[in-house]
């Protein structure tokens, strides 16, 4: 294979990692109540795995988006009563966001949802396969977290 193919497949790859997070996307948009997007989700989830009291900004980083984007998402969860915005102690300029016990049941009941959503079409080779995938895919996304700011020629 030469530069040339193998430079192709890797567009291939992300290719079809963008097609299927647009249809993953969609399709867990269909199961989050009225007025939470999946990118809001993604801000709960994120929250509940790296833990509390992120800074709007912290935050509008790791989703790589605008902090205006970020304080609206977060207005928007906090309308739902799944975060609190809460003054940070050290640093009277910044605040620091929370996880609610609604946020965490918010957060189980999505992920069951979804789940069910998913299950409805994915077969056992199905599970077997992402199985075998989410090794390798784990150490993509590692890859490009370390590489945000890659020095393009």
């Amino acid at each position: 294979m030469d530069a040339g193919d193998k430079a192709r497949q890797v567009f291939t790859f992300f290719n079809e990692i963008a097609i299927i997070d647009q249809l993953s996307t969609t399709l867990l948009g269909k199961v989050l109540p009225d007025g939470v997007h999946p990118s809001h989700f993604a801000i709960v989830v994120h929250l509940a795995r790296g833990g509390n009291g992120k800074t709007p900004g912290g935050l509008a980083n790791a989703m790589q988006v605008t902090k205006a984007t970020m304080s609206h998402s977060l207005k928007v969860l906090e309308g739902h009563g799944f975060i609190e915005v809460r003054p940070n102690d050290l640093d009277a300029r910044s605040k620091n966001v929370f996880l609610t016990d609604a946020g965490r049941a918010f957060q189980a009941e999505a992920i069951v949802a979804a789940a069910r959503a998913f299950s409805q079409f994915m077969r056992a080779t199905h599970v077997d396969t992402v199985a075998e995938l989410l090794p390798g895919l784990v150490m993509i996304r590692k890859l490009l977290d370390e590489n945000r700011n890659p020095v393009l020629d």
